[in-house]
């Protein structure tokens, strides 16, 4: 029994903690998948240390991925692919141009807010990015934009894919924490809009400074005809984010089911328009397959690690370690957001869940952190992560699309890493951000 293991598990740790750690470092730094790095490192830390038999790793493999919540993320992630191929995605983009476009920077605002609605279906910062670069990157050049700081928009913008609900970040953390997603994703509402809004006026200051685009001379009427006459032609795709939203935030309807409604609703939409054929589905598979074929694994393999971890006394040494640093909370907030934000710029937001999440969670709960407040905080601070130079995943998903250098790209991420790393230390520093819509 796992229990009887952990009661023996040794507090002391030494070479055979500390080499699986370094192979999984060699293996990721050598590009190895990272759910073959964490399955043969938690094989390693269990010859070495005999903490856990070694047949328990099939148990936990299957009880990783054993779990109905983890069935909302296929389903989100169909649903944001099928969103790009019936072109409903382009009304999120025409809406948030007619909302913005009075304003300087108004195309630029308008990426930043179809990344916010792009991530309130497809719950990724990754698929986010790509789609809605796709869509906007040549147009912002067209508008003024240098390309470099361009891509660094849309970096930016596509870290939303994890921070606003529903984010298959938070189902993932609910998960290995054991807390609702539907609690998370609630919670997660007000901070996720305001990293979203400092994004926006990150934009504006900047384009004010600059110049890189001048808002269209529209008087209030005109402005407002456009923008009725936008969302006539465009209104229907947003019913989907609206079935998201009400069902999850009313109760009606838990994650999993909200997505498989929102796949439902937005295949049939593609076949009312025209937009999607049958002929269309084996390549969405295919797509959707290869992102859950990234995610699963990755939890599978984790929670024999987090097991071993456990039996090891590694959680109760890390939090001994750090709070021989500094017993003041304060102290202890702020290095967590670094070792967070860290992770975030060299690996996957699921990894570093898997595997920070048990880590840090006693930390948290020595220094009084709410546990709803510890998970927002978790989260931003990976996204933020996403676009800290030069590592910043996000950073290398637009290269990859655009061709732009990375570094060059780097140097005009720097502004909006500032202000989303201020939205983060706020989260952190004040617990009502993050339990305001809760009962």
């Amino acid at each position: 029994m796992l229990w009887q293991y952990m009661e023996q598990g040794a507090t002391a740790l030494d070479w055979t903690f500390y080499l699986p750690v370094a192979i999984f470092a060699l293996l990721v730094a050598l590009a190895v998948p990272v759910w073959v790095a964490i399955g043969v490192s938690t094989v390693l830390l269990l010859v070495f240390s005999q903490a856990l038999p070694l047949s328990l790793i099939g148990e936990g493999l299957f009880s990783g991925i054993d779990h109905f919540a983890l069935t909302a993320i296929p389903l989100f992630i169909l649903t944001g692919d099928v969103l790009v191929r019936t072109g409903l995605s382009r009304k999120f983009l025409d809406v948030a141009e007619a909302l913005t476009n009075w304003t300087r920077g108004g195309f630029g605002s308008a990426t930043v807010l179809v990344c916010g609605m792009f991530a309130a279906i497809s719950g990724s910062d990754a698929a986010g990015a790509a789609a809605v670069g796709r869509m906007t990157i040549d147009r912002l050049v067209e508008s003024g934009y240098p390309r470099p700081y361009a891509c660094a928009l849309v970096a930016a913008g596509a870290c939303t894919g994890i921070l606003i609900p529903p984010s298959i970040a938070y189902i993932v953390i609910g998960l290995v924490l054991g807390i609702s997603a539907s609690t998370l994703f609630k919670a997660a509402l007000i901070p996720g809009l305001i990293i979203l809004f400092s994004i926006l006026l990150t934009n504006t200051l900047i384009n004010r400074r600059h110049a890189y685009e001048h808002g269209n001379a529209l008087s209030f009427h005109e402005w407002l005809a456009n923008l009725g006459a936008t969302v006539a032609r465009g209104w229907y795709a947003f019913i989907v984010p609206g079935v998201i939203f009400y069902g999850i935030f009313s109760g009606q309807l838990t994650p999993t089911e909200a997505g498989a409604v929102a796949v439902t609703i937005t295949i049939l939409m593609g076949f009312v328009l025209g937009t999607l054929r049958l002929s269309d589905f084996p390549s969405m598979m295919v797509s959707s397959a290869k992102v859950n074929g990234v995610i699963v694994p990755i939890i599978a393999m984790s929670l024999p690690l987090a097991q071993a971890l456990s039996a090891m006394g590694v959680p109760q040494g890390f939090v001994h370690s750090m709070t021989s640093i500094s017993s003041e909370p304060w102290i202890m907030i702020l290095l967590m957001i670094a070792i967070l934000i860290a992770a975030g710029c060299v690996m996957e937001t699921t990894p570093n869940i898997m595997i920070l999440a048990p880590l840090l969670k006693p930390l948290a709960d020595n220094i009084g952190m709410n546990e709803i407040q510890f998970c927002i905080m978790m989260i931003t601070a990976l996204g933020v992560g996403f676009i800290t130079p030069p590592l910043g995943m996000n950073l290398f998903v637009v290269s990859g699309l655009t061709g732009e250098g990375v570094l060059r790209i780097s140097a005009r991420a720097v502004p909006f890493v500032i202000f989303m790393l201020l939205v983060t230390l706020l989260i952190a520093y004040v617990p009502a951000i993050s339990t305001l819509l809760l009962p």
